[in-house]
């Protein structure tokens, strides 16, 4: 494939994005308890803070829908990231409940906004390229939310402020980002996110299936982020040292499979691609509901992020083909579902360990992993592929038969 300089250019710009997102998200979600003790935020109340924001943020993805007709998707990013990185830095500095409350209020608009226009940008590179690349996006992302955790205990271990341990990140991403920013591209330069086409009448209908996959990601997804090391310690009767490690496990084993996620979407398929994901996930709830002991826990957790990274890539990217004409809309859309999980998966999962055992909570993400077996034709196999009868090869080089004059 002959890419353009533009094009190359706007994928490096957008995977950094996503870069320093992850980083971003890491840094504020494992110093929650830093945050409650600076602000004296008790127990009953810190619920409705963390709430708060995935609520905010579905709000602003819905918005961005409607923004996006109006300007380019890079505008909005372009905005959106360096109000995320001071909202950030704003969460650290204050000192009174309400300081926190604008800065968590604040990161979570623009982080729905971030969200939304990062992967429709990422849905219409990958158009452009003609082969999947979505998951390098989100690898990026994991590379970032595990430097970002790393630095983290890195300000926790060194007794750092919470504004001392954000001030390093904020002035070292900010700026790359707003220099990254003048590259990103658009599916048509200049121009609008939103293509001719519109939304179709029964355009609900027919993303419903993608927005069920999301939400369900995303509960096996906040299981992991909320319930691991609980779960290695008291259930599993792990150290509390030992039950650190299944996070940074999953996180590590998230960023190889999307670091090479796309290899296999190329060769195989999306769909094929999302069921292996999808059956190797729902093993590992599977093992880690039966797991006799610490070591075979971490093994389960390992199979979660081996299965599960390759998902919510490929449910933007199907959202994508599946809307040729309003792609900008589907992802904004189905974006919201990502947060429905993450405010479901904690509390579902607690509420049944509570009322039942932990054991048989771990089963619950299982199943509703599982419903994305049933949801495989949304991935649309041929068209998944690229190149299905789209493509043809002249030697060494990718030749695109299927359009012409847009640079690639």
């Amino acid at each position: 494939m002959t890419v353009d300089v533009r094009l190359r250019r706007g994928r490096g710009a957008l995977g950094f994005s996503f870069f320093a997102q992850g980083v971003a998200f890491a840094l504020l979600v494992t110093r929650i308890p830093a945050i409650q003790d600076q602000y004296g935020i008790s127990d009953g109340l810190l619920p409705a803070f963390l709430a708060a924001v995935p609520v905010l943020a579905g709000v602003s993805s819905v918005a961005t829908e409607h923004l996006v007709k109006r300007i380019a998707p890079s505008t909005v990013l372009r905005w959106a990231q360096p109000v995320v990185l001071l909202a950030l830095l704003g969460v650290g500095a204050g000192s009174r409940m309400w300081h926190v409350a604008v800065a968590l209020g604040v990161f979570g608009l623009a982080v729905g906004a971030l969200d939304a226009s990062m992967n429709m940008l990422g849905v219409s590179l990958q158009r452009a390229y003609g082969r999947s690349i979505m998951l390098g996006f989100h690898a990026a992302y994991s590379l970032g939310g595990i430097l970002g955790a790393s630095a983290a205990w890195v300000g926790a271990h060194w007794h750092l402020s919470l504004f001392t341990g954000y001030l390093p990140a904020v002035v070292v991403l900010l700026p790359v980002a707003l220099v990254g920013s003048r590259f990103y591209a658009d599916s048509e330069p200049g121009g609008a996110g939103e293509e001719a086409g519109g939304w179709p009448a029964k355009g609900g209908k027919l993303l419903l299936p993608l927005c069920v996959v999301m939400a369900c990601a995303y509960i096996g997804d906040s299981t992991v982020a909320n319930w691991s090391a609980k779960y290695l310690q008291d259930v599993l009767g792990s150290s509390e040292q030992l039950a650190t490690v299944p996070y940074n496990v999953y996180m590590v084993t998230t960023l190889i499979g999307r670091a090479v996620g796309d290899l296999g979407v190329r060769r195989f398929g999306a769909v094929a691609v999302v069921r292996t994901g999808t059956v190797v996930a729902a093993g590992g709830f599977a093992v880690v509901a039966s797991a006799p002991g610490a070591w075979t826990g971490m093994l389960g957790f390992t199979l979660l992020g081996i299965g599960l990274c390759v998902i919510v890539p490929q449910t933007f990217a199907a959202a994508g083909r599946l809307f040729p004409g309003a792609s900008d809309t589907a992802v904004a859309r189905l974006n919201i579902f990502n947060y429905v999980g993450f405010l479901i998966g904690s509390p579902l999962v607690g509420g049944i360990g509570d009322a039942w055992s932990y054991r048989g909570a771990m089963l619950v993400p299982m199943v509703l992993v599982l419903v994305t077996l049933f949801q495989a034709r949304s991935f649309g196999a041929d068209r998944a592929r690229y190149g299905v009868g789209h493509e043809r090869r002249a030697g060494d080089r990718v030749v695109d038969v299927g359009r012409g004059g847009n640079g690639v």
